[in-house]
């Protein structure tokens, strides 16, 4: 088949023969005879009226081309070179299909003669034969030799150990498989409870974020109202002060030296007017205020030389 497929390759360069009038005669000649072959197929098939068309349709043309010519002549010699193969091996397996008959033959008369015919077996002997064959059909056996029924016995036992084997590596690999997936289904149960277990730790840190989110929320908007009750406040007392957007931070700095420079010098005139606080409203009441304290002044100027005297006196004696 190998070397057909060479021949048969379109692409290799066509020989300068292949177009002259034998080799072109040759295929003519293989495709009548597949016509020819097809044709008597079919009329055996009952379709014999269609071997005509096809046998005037298989043909090369007026014109056909080296290439295609070379392609059919190397396909002619493989279907030929098979068919000759086909042939001698049907003949062969008819050769041996006839001796296979004239043994059976000669076995059934040899039976028949010693009344051991299909037809004159008993029951269980006919079971027992059938048994028999159907045993040797198992085995593959095509004689009553001894040693074909060991050697096919030894052939039945290497394959049933052959299939035990492979049973018991199916054994282990379906454990071993089985094993993994228990501990697959094992890690499965674990990462589930895992989830669930995050799920409801998701879900309680949310509720407490949540919660502690809307305490803050509260606490925000009661600060955002006192403040803006505040800036409400502020901007009042801002009006009520004058407070214009001119007055900036420079000229807050200038009023706030001015008041200080105003303060050092009110200072001597508030003292001198807070020592005069004691003194009452009326000309009349300050002029007898004034006896009193006169007179107090001379009580305590008699009252001092008095002491000053008696320690005197005390210190002479």
């Amino acid at each position: 088949m190998d070397h057909a497929a060479e021949h048969l390759d379109p692409t290799a360069p066509a020989p300068a023969s292949v177009s002259s009038s034998a080799a072109v005669a040759e295929v003519n000649a293989w495709l009548a005879s597949l016509a020819a072959e097809a044709g008597s197929g079919g009329g055996a098939g009952g379709r014999g009226g269609g071997g005509g068309g096809a046998a005037a349709e298989l043909s090369l043309g007026r014109e056909p081309t080296p290439r295609g010519v070379a392609y059919l002549r190397a396909l002619a010699a493989a279907s030929q070179g098979r068919s000759r193969a086909a042939g001698i091996a049907a003949a062969g397996l008819r050769a041996q299909a006839s001796e296979y008959r004239a043994e059976a033959a000669r076995l059934r008369e040899t039976l028949e003669r010693a009344g051991l015919a299909r037809d004159a077996l008993p029951p269980p002997a006919a079971a027992a034969a059938r048994a028999v064959a159907s045993v040797a059909n198992l085995l593959a056996i095509r004689d009553t030799e001894m040693s074909s029924f060991v050697v096919a016995s030894a052939d039945l036992s290497l394959r049933r150990a052959e299939v035990e084997e492979k049973r018991d590596k199916v054994h282990k690999e379906s454990k071993a498989l089985l094993d993994y997936t228990r501990k697959a289904i094992n890690k499965l149960t674990e990462l589930k409870k895992m989830l669930e277990k995050f799920k409801n730790d998701v879900e309680k840190q949310q509720s407490e974020q949540m919660t502690d989110w809307q305490t803050k929320l509260v606490m925000m908007d009661s600060k955002e109202r006192q403040y803006i009750l505040q800036v409400s406040n502020y901007k009042a007392m801002l009006n009520r002060v004058g407070y214009t957007p001119e007055i900036n931070h420079g000229v807050l700095m200038e009023m706030a030296e001015h008041k200080k420079d105003l303060e050092r010098k009110t200072k001597p005139i508030a003292d001198t007017l807070r020592s005069y606080q004691d003194l009452p409203p009326d000309k009349a009441l300050a002029a007898l205020a004034i006896e009193d304290k006169k007179r107090q002044y001379a009580a305590a100027e008699k009252y001092l030389e008095d002491v000053l005297q008696s320690a005197l006196t005390t210190t002479g004696l």
